[in-house]
């Protein structure tokens, strides 16, 4: 029997999607991603709600992780309902009716030469 993996609810509290580019683009493109491993043995359908510092929350977005696999899904690709916002910082709040587990990155290209890529695991807030 294997051990149940990850958590329900995960909680990203320090997004911002970097604005503009200093490398070629698109494969050089700033963005926040958001990796959802699904182990269990039912698709995963996600909700997902943005929270911003100056106005109402935003969302569902809706993503879907298949049985077993895992989905890497770039935050500046959501637009339904509304294009996540550029270059303003936010939080979001991950819902999914079996456990997944969630981990944020973040590539940044604003610097001329230079790529930061860094990763930190959500919080899982169950």
């Amino acid at each position: 029997m294997m051990t149940q993996l990850g958590a329900r609810v995960w909680v990203v509290p320090g997004g911002r999607i970097p604005f503009g580019a200093a490398s070629p683009e698109p494969e050089y493109t700033s963005f926040d991603q958001l990796c959802v491993l699904n182990a269990t043995d039912a698709a995963a359908d996600l909700t997902v709600d943005f929270y911003y510092e100056d106005s109402d929350p935003v969302g569902p977005y809706r993503l879907v992780v298949g049985a077993r696999r895992i989905r890497h899904v770039r935050v500046n690709d959501l637009i339904d309902p509304e294009a996540v916002r550029l270059d303003r910082p936010y939080g979001c709040v991950l819902r999914s009716p079996v456990p997944v587990v969630v981990q944020f990155l973040r590539q940044d290209t604003r610097r001329p030469g230079m790529v930061a890529l860094a990763g930190a695991m959500a919080y899982p807030a169950e």
